[in-house]
């Protein structure tokens, strides 16, 4: 009876040993080139503190204030990190777009073991918008507004091989592409651009899964976040307007106006699907 339950116990042992070893069995091999795309969706992660700033005398120091005739302040109404829907705050503000994508990518991975690196590339068409607004005692509203069009990127990735599954994390450079756009109801004024800038440089950071439904095939899930400076978009408000315009008071050539901050930052989930050579 002791050598049966002895003999059991090993067989046991085996099975367990043979069951942890065939979990630890990297059945295919994540080694080489791939290409790809992904079906993306893609939010603005808002910089809630943000407001417009002012160059009143043109000598290129933001953060003067506007003054009224009376000597108040032009903008005492505040601010809302979206576009206005009218022209005070009691209007409310809407909410920023946020919409879908796609983008076509390729990289190559290298296996060590269970362990996998590699280098992905991609280029993705983005339609994400953050605007700030600020309202001035007129009253009525001032809307700059940037718009990312398209981004694109080079990172390193790392996972750790579970057979079939490959979690994995990445991150790298990123480049993004912006329109910006200006909106007042203010008809007194006349309103410029003075710079415009619509490169983006920064670096995305996120994680994700991908999983080998063939031996060519594989399917995936991601999340990205991605950091950009979006650089300076100047609007100068002149004249001609009424004596005591408050754009004009400290100096007759106008005022410059832009947004406190210069980032623009966003969260993407996207599904992935992958040819692997």
């Amino acid at each position: 009876m002791k050598t049966l339950t002895m003999i059991g116990a090993s067989a046991a042992a085996l099975t367990l040993s043979a069951g942890l070893a065939q979990a630890q069995d990297v059945s295919r091999d994540w080694s080489g080139a791939y290409v790809g795309g992904s079906f993306d969706y893609s939010a603005n992660d808002h910089d809630q503190n943000e407001t417009l700033t002012f160059d009143t005398n043109l000598d290129g120091q933001y953060g003067d204030r506007v003054p009224t005739a009376t000597g108040g302040n032009a903008f005492a109404p505040g601010y809302c990190v979206n576009a206005g829907n009218g022209p005070t705050p009691a209007d409310g503000c809407s909410k920023d777009h946020d919409g879908a994508g796609f983008g076509v990518r390729g990289g190559y991975d290298w296996q060590f073991g269970n362990w996998v690196v590699g280098v992905v590339g991609e280029a993705s068409r983005v339609d994400v918008e953050d605007s700030v607004t600020g309202f001035s005692t007129t009253p009525t509203l001032y809307t700059l507004t940037r718009t990312l069009d398209w981004t694109a990127a080079a990172r390193l990735r790392a996972g750790y091989a579970l057979g079939d599954t490959l979690p994995y994390v990445t991150g790298g450079a990123a480049y993004g592409r912006i329109t910006n756009s200006f909106f007042t109801g203010n008809g007194a004024n006349s309103f410029t651009v003075q710079e415009d800038d619509e490169d983006a440089a920064g670096w995305q950071l996120g994680g994700g899964v991908e999983h080998r439904v063939t031996d060519n095939l594989s399917l995936g899930a991601e999340y990205l976040y991605t950091s950009l400076d979006a650089g300076d978009h100047v609007i100068r408000a002149g004249g001609p307007a009424p004596v005591g315009n408050p754009f004009l008071i400290t100096n007759a050539g106008g005022t410059d106006m832009t947004r406190t901050s210069d980032e623009f930052n966003t969260h993407t989930f996207r599904l992935t699907a992958a040819y692997r050579f």
